[in-house]
């Protein structure tokens, strides 16, 4: 048995904290917010992200940030991204030299264009940074449902530990060293659901989503190459899976919002109604300027942007997208 610590009690750090306490760790999960404290630990659901699914009894539910991560064998950090530097600040004093910090989340740091490990690193000195990611909405797997993940860290010993700690019979792990190419594909494969929700709002059908998907991982990959990282990770579960499950999925909060965009909405109406935190809109931007940083073309993310932070109509950056020059496929496949 191993002391977790999850800092954020949202739908993906309470279904995590089910997933671990059912696999027979010591699970303790932090929030912010004294109310959301307060329903899980009387009523042990949260009604408002996973009804339905009881949080096991012997999971602890606390305000206290120090409570959460003092003696930990693993920190898993569930906070929404634009609050991951914030809360790895807010809980360095308490880390100890080593400490394993397993991110969760998916993003991009606009100001700095640093990954969410990134972030973490910089503020925790001599914390041991990993990720876990990949096709994996918390509404199934708070519910058992069949999930694969894959965990990233810097060296292989690090990564089989935590494939450990979290795999089980519903939710199979795999490891990877390609931590910056599973981090790229996380934070951009929200700004192409965003695309694939507007498709979906404007009436667009299948080959429209397949199209965006496609091409979608292209720009993806292209960019996290230059990064660092690997085409491998690119077609896997963190790049192409991670990416289909997003612009597919019921659950996917950034294919809802961009669907509410694509029947007329506006970004912060959108965003209004899905109450939950849109990643992709907060990757956009960053995307965009690593792409600059990177000289790396990707006209979806470009696109998106439009329609996001300058009124861009959604059925006009289609048109505009369709309408490019003719291209190669990829440039890798030589002619006879």
């Amino acid at each position: 048995m191993n002391k977790i610590g999850i800092l954020g009690a949202g739908s993906w750090g309470t279904a995590l904290g089910i997933l671990l306490s059912k696999n027979g760790h010591d699970v303790t999960i932090w929030s912010i917010s004294e109310d959301e404290v307060r329903m899980l630990r009387e009523k042990r659901e949260h009604k408002d992200k996973l009804p339905g699914v009881k949080v096991p009894e012997n999971i602890c539910v606390t305000a206290d940030i120090e409570e959460a991560v003092k003696g930990k064998d693993i920190c898993v950090m569930a906070v929404p991204s634009t609050f991951t530097r914030s809360t790895a600040a807010k809980v360095s004093p308490y880390i100890k030299e080593g400490q394993i910090i397993v991110n969760v989340a998916k993003g991009i740091e606009e100001d700095t264009l640093m990954t969410l490990t990134e972030q973490i690193e910089e503020e925790i000195k001599g914390a041991n940074v990993a990720v876990l990611s990949g096709p994996s909405h918390a509404e199934e797997v708070a519910r058992g449902l069949p999930t694969t993940c894959v965990a990233g860290a810097k060296d292989k010993e690090t990564a089989e530990f935590i494939q450990s700690v979290f795999m089980s019979e519903v939710f199979r792990v795999y490891i990877s060293p390609d931590i910056i190419g599973i981090e790229v594909g996380g934070a951009l494969k929200n700004v192409i659901a965003l695309a694939a929700g507007i498709a979906d709002g404007l009436g667009y059908g299948d080959n429209t989503k397949a199209a965006l998907i496609t091409r979608g991982i292209a720009e993806i990959a292209r960019l996290g190459i230059k990064m660092g990282g690997h085409m491998q990770t690119f077609a896997g579960l963190t790049g192409i899976g991670d990416l289909i499950v997003t612009c597919a999925s019921v659950h996917s909060r950034n294919r809802k919002a961009g669907y509410l965009m694509g029947q007329g909405e506006t970004m912060e109406e959108a965003m209004e109604e899905v109450q939950m935190v849109v990643e992709g809109v907060y990757s956009a931007k960053a995307g965009l300027q690593l792409a600059k940083k990177y000289e790396v073309s990707i006209p979806i993310i470009e696109q998106i942007n439009k329609v996001l932070f300058e009124g861009k109509n959604a059925a006009e950056a289609v048109k505009e997208l369709m309408g490019r020059e003719g291209k190669t496929e990829s440039n890798e496949l030589p002619w006879s």
